[in-house]
């Protein structure tokens, strides 16, 4: 299969484990700590010219200073004053928007507690802490349990088994047998082996058998596009670039007065991004790339491009293919909703005979020359597209019209339409496409694959907001984007939302503070919803009233998707919204407000 194209094909995300090494930290720790409260002594006072020398000791530490680690139900924290006064410093700065978070009980609350108090006391020693205590097979599996369940898979997976296997491969130093009167012990270094060959084999199994039930394709890293500058260029592709301008200079045809994309080659320096995708897609080859794009210019008369930009082909497919928003490398976003084909009458009217197809085809490449004309093409500017392909409900393999059509339209864009992606990002994955895609896959370059991103229904919009903004992200995806809608004319684009994630069993608080006298208008949605939602004015002054915007409800997943509320405020108070999530499962909460002064009378 050849290089990238406007149509493209998929990959798997890790997350670190900052929380395990400070677990180790604090077991470690203890473990040095109680030695030392057993042995001390009460010291007798030195002289105060000895007081320098004393200070320099690590290990002479108060009787006081000891009994009080010892009743302490947290965690060892040295230097207690300068903690309460940051917390205190950091409590007194303003703050326009709170978030709080309330725990479903108190052991939550106290692991919350012991969790920052970890990050704030024992953030210099963790390496250390790692090498004195080693962690245990099962604690092991648990935090490797994590990774399995990913939004995405872009991302390189962690090498620990990788690591653990080539560890315990290591061939074993020979050590002297015991004395017979001794009893045998062995060595730290092979127990140490032994513990991580049986370690790594249980990571294996368990990765296995995951991988068997969930039919997920091995990480194969994230692509990051190319710079289209000049200036960035390694000398080869520049060499590659000039030679490449020389053959259609050369040229006996007029090719190099051609127009492609609305770009002169040749004529300015928008025609070194449209010759450097030529040359991307044939590896930095001129002659392949100048070949490429004489056919591609051919090609673009015989089908007429620039007349098919005016022709009229109807509205029937505007549901299926639809740009809206930007994602957050400011790529124009298209949506490609293939579960609209599932309604029988749109599919015969598009697929079910030959002249169809045909129109269909001629409808896509009319859609994707549009979508590209507001490109920039400027060196360091935008040239490319991102892509949402959703696939829930689409019809699968078996429908031979659509398979001949996809094909047909593939080949098309593969050839004429070269490095036009900048991310295909599937969503509502079904399972029959991982294993469509496992079979395809060796006919791609590493380059096409590293391109995709697969998120199945329940990440779905967890994946979307990892490169396009909530704000972006239409409203049926779990963003607040409603595009060609004056519905709510309060929020537009560039205003920014916020997205919390809010955990299960927990009650997540929104406080914004108001100033003035105002009109507070906002925007909020929990992805999902089965939460109990509710909203409320709190006035600063004490012998005010709490005003009820909004008495707490359940919101099932069945109701609107967003909340559109406004609240005139007539006195200095605060916003709360507050979001209860009852259920076993986090939830991602996402809002959005705007201030509006109060008009003079």
């Amino acid at each position: 299969m050849s290089q990238d194209s406007a149509t493209t094909t998929p990959t798997p995300p890790p997350p670190s484990t900052a929380d395990d090494s400070m677990l180790y930290t604090s077991h470690s720790k203890n473990k040095e700590e109680d030695p030392k409260e057993e042995t001390l002594e009460p010291e007798v006072p030195e002289p105060k010219e000895h007081a320098a020398e004393e200070s320099e000791q690590p290990h002479q530490v108060i009787p006081e200073t000891v009994a009080l680690e010892k009743d302490s139900s947290l965690l060892v924290i040295s230097e207690p004053e300068e903690l309460n006064h940051t917390a205190e410093d950091d409590s007194e700065k303003p703050h326009i928007v709170t978030l709080v978070t309330e725990p479903g009980s108190e052991l939550n609350h106290a692991a919350e507690d012991d969790s920052r108090v970890t990050q704030q006391t024992e953030p210099e020693e963790p390496n250390n802490a790692a090498e004195e205590t080693e962690p245990t097979p099962k604690l092991m599996l648990e935090q490797r349990n994590k990774y399995t369940d990913v939004s995405d898979w872009t991302e390189p997976e962690l090498p620990d088994a990788a690591v653990l296997e080539a560890a315990a491969s290591v061939p074993e130093e020979k050590q002297p047998k015991p004395h017979s009167s001794e009893v045998a012990t062995p060595p730290s270094h092979t127990t140490s082996s032994v513990e991580s060959r049986s370690l790594a084999e249980m990571m294996n199994r368990e990765e296995a058998e995951a991988e068997e039930k969930q039919k997920i394709p091995r990480s194969l890293g994230s692509f990051k596009e190319e710079t289209n500058k000049i200036s960035d260029l390694s000398e080869p592709e520049l060499n590659a670039l000039h030679e490449l301008r020389n053959l259609l200079q050369e040229s006996s045809q007029d090719s190099y007065k051609s127009f492609i994309w609305g770009v002169p080659l040749l004529k300015d320096e928008r025609s070194d991004v449209v010759l450097l995708k030529f040359l991307r897609a044939r590896d930095f080859k001129p002659q392949e790339a100048y070949t490429m794009l004489n056919k591609t210019l051919q090609w673009r008369l015989e089908f007429n491009i620039e007349e098919l930009l005016d022709e009229n082909l109807g509205h029937d497919l505007d549901k299926v293919v639809f740009m809206q928003g930007h994602d957050k490398e400011n790529h124009p976003v298209c949506y490609n909703v293939y579960g609209e084909f599932q309604n029988k009458d749109l599919y015969q009217k598009t697929f079910s005979d030959e002249e169809k197809r045909e129109r269909f085809l001629r409808w896509r490449i009319q859609f994707l020359e549009k979508s590209i004309r507001n490109l920039d093409f400027v060196p360091g500017g935008v040239s490319t597209i991102c892509q949402v392909n959703d696939l829930k409900n689409s019809p699968g393999p078996g429908k031979t019209e659509l398979r001949l059509a996809t094909k047909q339209a593939l080949h098309l864009l593969q050839d004429n339409y070269p490095e036009f992606v900048s991310k295909q990002i599937c969503i509502n994955v079904p399972w029959w496409y991982l294993a469509f895609y496992k079979i395809i896959s060796p006919f791609m370059t590493q380059r096409s694959k590293s391109k995709f991103v697969f998120a199945g229904p329940s990440r779905s919009a967890e994946t979307l907001f990892k490169y396009i903004s909530p704000e972006h992200v239409p409203v049926q995806y779990g963003g607040l984007s409603v595009d060609n809608c004056d519905c709510n004319s309060d929020f537009t684009h560039d205003d920014i939302a916020t997205v919390i994630t809010v955990k299960p069993s927990t009650k997540q608080t929104v406080e914004i503070i108001i100033y003035e006298k105002c009109t507070i208008v906002w925007e909020i949605r929990v992805v999902g919803w089965e939460v109990s939602y509710g909203a409320e004015f709190v006035p600063e002054n004490q012998e005010g009233y709490t005003v009820i915007i909004q008495k707490p409800r359940k919101m099932a997943a069945k109701d609107e998707p967003v909340v559109s509320q406004s609240f005139k405020v007539g006195e200095v108070g605060k916003i709360l919204l507050t979001v209860d999530n009852p259920t076993s499962t986090k939830k991602m909460l996402i809002y959005r407000f705007k201030v509006k002064p109060l008009q003079c009378e």
